[in-house]
């Protein structure tokens, strides 16, 4: 676990850099998944980034597809491709827009970025990974404004229906959306018991467990006949304590060259 710990603190390092080569981007929404993010590609998921490509590997799909640094700082941390890479984010003739891309990162499952549309995808693979029984497990990350669309809900009616337990979904509930809290914007209610009421099976957990998320995962695939939701109670920001103070407003942000030095001391 402590080797996770430090892969975690350094795919942390790799998203500031990689926003800050641009000066600006979603490094909230980016931080608050890099737990989880650790634990799949480097403890859970059967992948191999020399053949990325490969039939029955497990996919994730990143719906809240803005926390499309922290992605590419992990795919480039496991060795899918060059970490030099990362500093051209954004940048003209780039291979890495700020929303994941399939077509432009090896290792990117899904291109996503218009909200609530990232889970149909992860629906549409999971059963068509139960068609060809390749045995691959499916997973998904999910946003909590992004659950304020109507698409998120048919998703989950069609994946409770058809009974897709090779589907793990993560919600990042940070409580924080472009425009406000979540409550303040659209409350969403309770969503353990939401979740549930769909058919899921559900779990709420500490977002930046490491320990937790690897051991609920093990859990959900206990449990057959349902899709899984693993809902990760997390801190928009995370790692980074005057991001972390921002709370709402560093949805997206300028970062200068003393923000990222002062970033990076903390995340040593």
């Amino acid at each position: 676990m402590n080797q996770l710990i430090q892969t975690a603190k350094e795919i942390r390092r790799l998203t500031f850099e990689c926003i800050a080569s641009f000066g600006s981007g979603h490094i909230g929404g980016s931080l608050s998944i890099v737990d989880v993010l650790t634990v799949l590609y480097f403890d859970q998921m059967n992948i191999d980034p020399k053949n990325p490509k490969k039939e029955n590997r497990d996919r994730l799909i990143v719906s809240k597809g803005h926390a499309g640094p922290a992605v590419y700082a992990t795919l480039a941390h496991k060795g899918y491709f060059d970490k030099k890479e990362l500093y051209t984010l954004n940048k003209i003739g780039t291979n890495l827009p700020s929303h994941c891309d399939m077509n432009k990162v090896p290792g990117v499952d899904m291109t996503t970025g218009s909200l609530g549309q990232g889970l149909s995808c992860a629906v549409g693979c999971a059963v068509a990974s139960k068609i060809k029984k390749d045995g691959a497990y499916i997973y998904a990350i999910i946003g909590d404004g992004e659950s304020q669309e109507g698409q998120i809900w048919e998703a989950c009616m069609f994946a409770s229906n058809k009974k897709l337990d090779n589907l793990i979904v993560f919600l990042d509930y940070n409580h924080c959306q472009i425009d406000g809290t979540i409550d303040q914007v659209v409350d969403c209610g309770h969503f353990e018991e939401r979740f549930k009421s769909f058919g899921f099976d559900t779990y709420s957990i500490d977002g930046h467990n490491l320990q937790e998320i690897k051991d609920t995962i093990i859990k959900a695939k206990q449990v057959v006949g349902k899709p899984h939701m693993i809902i990760l109670n997390t801190i928009k920001g995370k790692g980074v304590s005057y991001v972390e103070a921002m709370g709402v407003k560093n949805h997206s942000i300028p970062i200068s060259k003393e923000d990222l030095e002062k970033a990076l001391e903390e995340l040593k």
